[in-house]
């Protein structure tokens, strides 16, 4: 009785580890077939990840996991895993925001895996290749486009005496001029910015094929950076010729235009949706290239944000990368529900001749939107981010207030020079 006992007692121990046993990331043999993915924003990213599990049409049948985290909460548990050397609990795919995608390719090289087998570089806009991309092999699957736009009332151009061609392809200082006069004659700001939040100056750098950081990725280029120190002279006359009012959230971005109190919006186009939340305002708006800096180089098409998808070495790996491949590395029927469902412009140009992109867009008085900022985004300077995007912004923050406050701009450009190469 006792000598049964103990045979009982040991097989169902054995199978119980075997039940319990994993390769590391919490994967068994019954859901081998389970691919997880870490996304923010149900309304886009995650949307886009459901739509293409049901565009799959691989071999083997696959069930899409997506667990919702807001950016900076993917953005810790990566490196909070990564740094402890362990990708337990880590899922097969990753969304990462482009500016801190080397930060991670560079710091964790073989935690990622390589898709350049699974993708063809040149299917892909140019300057989305760069930051997903590393020592030339394709390490990120190119998602979406922040492509800017300069979204404009074209009911409060006609009242001050000016139309959408007025604002096509110009300068940003012929923007600022237009603007003051608008101002006096309606009262209302030509556009709003935040101050604790240079995704103006961002954009702006980047449209004249320059960064914060050498082609390197590494060394700070702040001072005599003349993209930089452009876009810093244009953001202080926006703001002290009171043709850029202050937002300090998101909210009061949103607001700002869907009350009817800003003029115009220049942002990428994943604001798109948010302009045509306010549909009292149909028919009433268009989207021109942004304003261009008036030096060398300086085009009116640029990049604000935008994601890319990675897989991480975990078992499954094989499986995820075939999944992106299948569906948003060649799939162009998938690229044109992408945008009648979800409003996403992606980055892979054979889809962009599709009928969804040539869709006549009553809000914008029946513009062809999506065509016209696709090919503003094939116009985008591509650079490389490096990996201290952000770092680089905390030094220029607090040198932005400085030159606000009337320091010279050589000067605060010589101090978040210096400031950067002590980090």
């Amino acid at each position: 009785m006792k000598r049964t006992l103990f045979i009982i007692l040991i097989v169902s121990a054995l199978f119980l580890v075997g039940c319990g046993n994993d390769s590391g990331n919490g994967k068994s043999k019954d859901n081998e077939n389970t691919i997880t993915a870490w996304a923010w924003d149900p309304k886009f990213n995650i949307a886009a990840l459901e739509l293409a599990e049901k565009a799959y049409d691989g071999e083997e049948e696959i069930e899409l996991k997506v667990i919702e985290n807001a950016q900076d909460d993917i953005i810790s548990k990566l490196n909070t895993g990564l740094a402890s050397g362990t990708l337990k609990g880590m899922p097969n795919i990753v969304l990462i925001e482009d500016y801190r995608a080397q930060s991670f390719l560079q710091s964790y090289p073989d935690v990622f895996y390589e898709l350049t087998d699974y993708l063809n570089p040149e299917d892909f806009a140019e300057y989305k290749v760069t930051p997903t991309s590393l020592e030339g092999k394709m390490y990120g699957l190119p998602f979406d486009t922040g492509v800017t736009g300069l979204y404009v009332r074209t009911d409060i151009l006609e009242e001050a005496g000016y139309t959408v061609e007025d604002f096509t392809n110009i300068t940003w200082d012929e923007y600022i001029e237009m603007g003051k006069d608008i101002k006096e004659k309606t009262g209302k700001y030509m556009m709003t910015v935040d101050p604790g939040d240079l995704g103006t100056i961002r954009f702006m750098v980047q449209s004249a094929g320059e960064w914060y950081l050498d082609e390197d990725g590494q060394t700070p280029t702040l001072a005599n950076n003349k993209a930089l120190a452009e876009s810093f002279r244009v953001y202080k006359t926006l703001i002290t010729e009171k043709v850029a009012g202050i937002h300090t959230d998101w909210s009061q971005l949103l607001a700002g235009f869907n009350n009817g109190e800003v003029v115009s919006i220049a942002q990428g186009s994943w604001i798109t949706p948010s302009v045509k939340a306010e549909e009292s305002q149909a028919g009433l708006w268009a989207v021109v290239p942004i304003p261009r800096l008036d030096i060398p180089g300086g085009v009116n098409a640029s990049n604000l944000g935008g994601s890319s998808f990675y897989v991480l070495n975990t078992d499954g790996k094989e499986k995820a990368a075939e999944f992106l491949s299948n569906t948003f590395g060649a799939n162009e029927d998938f690229y044109q529900q992408l945008i009648e469902e979800v409003g996403a412009i992606g980055t892979y140009m054979p889809a962009t001749t599709g009928e969804a992109y040539k869709e006549k867009d009553a809000f914008f008085q029946y513009q062809e939107i999506y065509a016209d900022l696709t090919e503003w985004m094939e116009q985008i300077p591509p650079v490389n981010y490096g990996v201290h995007t952000y770092a680089m912004e905390d030094i220029l923050i607090v040198e932005m207030q400085n030159y606000l406050n009337g320091q010279e701009l050589e000067k605060v450009l010589e101090n978040a020079q210096k400031q950067a190469e002590s980090q």
